[in-house]
């Protein structure tokens, strides 16, 4: 079965140069070397094994993420791999697990917001996995709204502690993952209160459990929220609850890189800027934005194979039916998530860029990109994070009936994935931050502030408003410099006819409560832009490979034309284009699903993703998809009987005819 390749034949109609766009998605050859070994690695190891995931109960499924997070840390040290390689490998285990926390949230907030002395005495222990910390902001009655938190952090200037405190029910820590049953350490945000002001909410490193006997501690009342969407899924992380009774904590053990409590009780400010805090948000962000192209490309290479294998209808003299990725419908909908897979991959690898880069600026006391970068990161994570859910969700629909079953690997890679349109800021409320970033970005156009970074097109506000799209033929709609300028004359409109219809309300917030839905629209239609100049920029760097570079131009295009189409109404009642160029562009990006056809397979080859990782019987490299699904189906645990237990007791009595009516 393993020696078939019933993608064969697709793979030699590829035009481009496939270890080359490999490279290409991974960013750099070390990038990819590196990848493809820790897949491989993963995916040779039994222990790592994961067909199983769906059928096991929550304790199993959970003692089953204890194992393999001790082993994926056993060979870590073993073959001492870099931070890097540790990372990869990780994701490749590919099971929610507390270690994701640890690594992504409670050790960034320590480097972002504590001292030099706090580094000195919590990151040796962290990075050597001594202590397991988790992220304890969001509670039950407050996530969004985190300076609405109501946690306290008390300061008693008589033993020189803070006391933590749950005051009310809804102030109690909610979602935190690996708090439920793991975390030995936590970063709890809570009201800092000295004497008898509020300072607002701050960072804390509070222990939880023994590092003994792992017992919560004296005053804390911690365990799991219960089971979530999906079968295994999200349902391997042990997503927590905690509460505090007055629970003492040492006075340094606030996290006083921004700002601190001296020994008498007084609240300082550092001379470290507030605005540091935001670098480790940004960074959290990027993460996300690269991640949603990991999960997006999977969810499409699954689809994108499938659709190969499948054969529906048009047989004609008896010969073999049409394949279904022949089908305009079909490619009308794939297609366009295929290239948003490579489109949002080239924006993630330009945020690491940019972190790097406000990184260095705050370093050097410069913090004048950091609004851009925070609204940036803020609006691509939303974005992104949106359509990368309902784009697993249409890659189901695009598999028929055999999508619905758990071994497609798509309903457990959406259940894994749709959490991150609410973490790290609800995608409604940060397009909302972007678009209060971009009516103060227009406010400042007449006063001789340079717009700068991703609103720099805002600079040339008198040609953005008064330019004509001259298209005349479909194929012009392939120049990069009309599709760029299309995008921003129509951000830019929708952005200054918001700013007027604000300027309409006597209170500013109440235009803003009244217009947020086409504020949303506004903060949505720069987000694109965004994506599209990107992936443009990309375009402009010396891409070597055969055939490489053109294939990324023609999902460029399509990317680009497909959100056009889709957001035609914009364009056209912004008079950025005519209901005739809307059409030409349509014609071309029908032109174009032809030109991708010949390539898919090998596009969603370039992802580099193992069978392991996939976990798809309808994404397998070698397309022997039905023999597959023969195969799982007598592996479910329903066929380890000919005859159902429970036949006897209730089946057998109705075929029997023993049931009767009760007389009432």
């Amino acid at each position: 079965m393993e020696a078939l390749d019933y993608h064969a034949e697709e793979r030699r109609k590829a035009e481009f140069d496939l270890e080359e766009m490999k490279i290409v998605w991974a960013g750099s050859r070390q990038n990819y070397e590196i990848s493809d070994r820790m897949a491989r690695l993963v995916a040779s190891d039994p222990v790592f094994r994961k067909d199983n995931r769906t059928m096991l109960s929550r304790k199993d499924l959970f003692k089953d993420t204890l194992r393999k997070a001790a082993h994926a840390w056993k060979r870590i040290i073993e073959l001492r791999l870099s931070e890097e390689e540790a990372h990869m490998l990780r994701s490749y285990v590919d099971q929610p697990a507390f270690t994701d926390l640890h690594w992504g949230m409670f050790i960034p907030a320590i480097k972002g917001q504590g001292t030099e002395e706090q580094h000195e005495k919590w990151l040796p222990m962290a990075y050597k996995m001594q202590i397991i910390g988790c992220y304890a902001q969001t509670e039950l009655g407050h996530g969004s709204n985190v300076q609405g938190l109501e946690t306290t952090a008390t300061f008693d200037p008589q033993t020189d502690e803070f006391v933590i405190h749950s005051p009310t029910l809804t102030s109690s820590k909610w979602w935190p993952g690996g708090l439920g049953k793991v975390s030995t350490h936590a970063v709890v945000y809570a009201r800092l209160i000295t004497g008898a002001q509020d300072h607002g909410v701050h960072g804390f490193i509070v222990q939880l459990r023994s590092l003994d006997d792992h017992s919560p501690l004296p005053g804390i009342t911690v365990g799991d929220i219960g089971m979530k969407f999906g079968s295994g899924a999200y349902n391997s992380m042990d997503n927590g609850l905690l509460r505090f009774d007055h629970v003492r904590i040492p006075r340094n053990q606030m996290l006083m890189r921004v700002s601190q409590v001296t020994r008498e009780g007084k609240f300082v400010q550092s001379d470290v800027p507030r605005q540091l805090v935001y670098g480790t948000m940004v960074y959290v962000r990027q993460t996300i934005v690269s991640d949603a192209s990991c999960a997006l490309a999977r969810a499409v290479c699954i689809a994108t194979r499938y659709s190969a294998v499948r054969r529906q209808f048009g047989s004609q003299n008896g010969g073999p039916e049409t394949q279904v990725i022949d089908y305009k419908t079909q490619q009308s909908r794939l297609f366009p998530l295929l290239a948003s897979a490579y489109a949002f991959r080239f924006v993630g690898e330009w945020l690491k860029w940019l972190y790097t880069d406000v990184t260095q600026r705050l370093q050097a006391n410069d913090f004048s990109t950091l609004p851009e970068a925070h609204a940036c990161t803020a609006g691509l994570k939303s974005m992104t994070t949106s359509v990368t859910a309902d784009a697993i969700e249409e890659c189901r629909k695009l598999c028929g009936g055999h999508g619905y079953l758990s071994n497609s690997g798509l309903p457990e890679l959406f259940a894994v994935y749709i959490p991150t349109c609410t973490y790290e800021g609800d995608n409604v409320v940060l397009l909302l931050q972007v678009a209060r970033f971009l009516m103060k970005t227009v406010s400042q156009l007449g006063s001789g502030k340079k717009p700068v970074g991703t609103t720099a097109y805002m600079g040339r506000a008198e040609h953005l408003m008064q330019c004509h799209c001259e298209v005349e033929r479909a194929a012009d709609w392939l120049k990069p410099s009309v599709i760029l300028e299309a995008f921003e004359a129509r951000a830019f409109r929708m952005s200054i006819a918001c700013a007027k219809n604000l300027s309409k309300f006597s209170n500013p917030e109440d235009g803003f409560s009244e217009l947020s839905p086409d504020l949303l629209e506004a903060a949505i239609a720069h987000c694109q832009l965004i994506v599209v100049s990107k992936y443009i920029e990309k375009l402009q760097q010396d891409i070597p490979g055969k055939g490489v570079k053109r294939q990324l131009e023609i999902l460029c295009n399509v990317y680009a034309l497909h959100l056009l189409h889709k957001h035609l109404g914009d364009f056209v009642t912004t008079s950025c284009i005519t209901p005739k160029q809307g059409a030409l562009a349509n014609e071309q990006l029908r032109l174009l699903y032809s030109q991708v056809r010949p390539n898919a397979i090998t596009l969603v080859d370039a992802f580099n993703y193992t069978d392991h990782y996939l976990g798809s019987v309808l994404g397998c490299y070698n397309g022997n998809v039905y023999q597959r699904l023969y195969e799982e189906a007598w592996k479910d645990p329903l066929n380890d009987t000919v005859v159902p237990d429970g036949y006897l007791e209730y089946v057998w009595p109705i075929l029997k005819q023993h049931i009767r009516t009760a007389r009432l």
